[in-house]
């Protein structure tokens, strides 16, 4: 088949597209259009270049010390993390080359933030296109290109579907990093009113029907007497109120980690909506944080088994048309 793919965004989970294209590759699928925003246009530039092996070669062998010296923290730029290092590398193996002069059709999606507006970079080096894409707000330094000052394109974009909608393609696959924990879907589906929750609130309602007087000779039956001896410890003390369990605590990394995820959530299901994919690959969130970079092997290998159960799906469905 041939296929135009949607990268999305979300740091070091990106790496799961890497998995995803290999397994494209292995199937004998041609892949006709790549868009991406941040890591996804990272590793769609790669690939639209011919690079994206040796790429992962590379990333594969980083070290949690050796990716804290490529992402070159600062307290002076506009972002925490200056990441020029890891372009200078990304550079060296992508050598000069526009987005012009490359085999397939690439968008680089990235967000102008004097104008608010999303920005389609597909003239141009493929260097520039992939800095501008990769700067996370407030961890990243913003790039100046051109007098627009652009940043992360999944801040508006997180799957840029738009840009492939024109592709002379057989199918549009788009990957998403932020999908849901399966497993932790699950719990919390079962956990969705807790026993202790139900409780607290089944005592309170006992406790307001104490003050009619109906209620009262309820009481003095033996069948009220043991009903109400479950919550009682004794004649006039109630058991104490169980509590569900405390929140998780998180740092301010954490919480604006979670909020940029939250609200690209939101902005995805809209896309998705306006422009649906033949098939959605989706990421858990939970497969690695954002700047694990060290764990590439690792989420490669999940991109590419995600990646063959959806399409296997995929095929088997356009069989039987």
């Amino acid at each position: 088949m041939r296929v135009a793919l949607a990268l999305g965004s979300g740091g070091a989970r990106g790496y799961a597209h890497i998995g995803v294209i290999n397994e494209l590759r292995e199937r004998g699928h041609e892949i006709v259009g790549i868009a991406g925003s941040s890591m996804g246009a990272l590793v769609g530039g790669l690939e639209a270049a011919g690079k994206l092996d040796e790429y992962a070669l590379w990333a594969s062998s980083l070290t949690q010390r050796a990716v804290l010296r490529l992402l070159d923290p600062s307290i002076t730029s506009a972002g925490v993390l200056r990441a020029e290092k890891i372009l200078d590398a990304v550079r060296e193996i992508l050598g000069e080359v526009t987005i012009e002069e490359l085999p397939i059709p690439y968008t680089s999606v990235a967000t102008d933030l004097i104008t608010g507006k999303s920005v389609w970079m597909q003239r141009g080096p493929v260097d520039d296109a992939i800095r501008a894409s990769i700067a996370i707000p407030g961890l990243i330094t913003p790039h100046l290109l051109d007098g627009r000052l652009l940043a992360d394109g999944g801040i508006l974009d997180p799957i840029p579907m738009a840009p492939i909608a024109a592709a002379v393609a057989d199918v549009t696959i788009a990957v998403s990093l932020g999908g849901d924990d399966p497993e932790a879907h699950r719990a919390g589906s079962a956990d969705a009113r807790p026993t202790a929750d139900w409780l607290n609130r089944m005592w309170r309602s006992t406790a307001s029907l104490l003050d009619t007087k109906a209620a009262r000779s309820l009481l003095d039956t033996p069948t009220g007497r043991a009903v109400m001896g479950r919550f009682v410890a004794g004649d006039d003390e109630p058991v104490e109120e169980m509590t569900a369990p405390a929140a998780p605590k998180l740092g301010s990394f954490e919480v604006m980690n979670r909020v940029i995820d939250i609200a690209q959530g939101a902005l995805a299901r809209h896309h998705l909506a306006a422009y649906p994919p033949d098939l959605l690959i989706e990421v858990p969130r939970t497969v690695c944080r954002s700047l694990d970079f060290h764990r590439a092997n690792e989420v490669i290998d999940i991109g590419q088994e995600l990646a063959s159960t959806g399409l296997d799906t995929l095929e088997n469905r356009l069989s039987e048309h």
